[in-house]
């Protein structure tokens, strides 16, 4: 997923993205300690795909905190 559509989500529709994310990732690294991934390149794409949907939580967070 791109930044523009994360930015597009609401709230909840972003944390359920988060959990899913941490899931996958997850479960990337351990078939990658068993041996059994075939695809590296997936791990580095979900764990920078969290750190993008971490960002665009952050953003929010913090741009509701100086609202206040």
């Amino acid at each position: 997923m791109r930044v523009d559509e994360l930015k597009g989500m609401e709230d909840a529709e972003l944390a359920q993205a988060e959990v899913n994310a941490a899931e996958d990732l997850f479960r990337l690294r351990f078939q990658h300690h068993t041996g059994q991934l075939t695809n590296t390149a997936e791990l580095k794409e979900t764990r920078r795909q969290l750190a993008r949907i971490k960002t665009v939580r952050n953003e929010r967070i913090s741009a509701t905190s100086k609202e206040s």
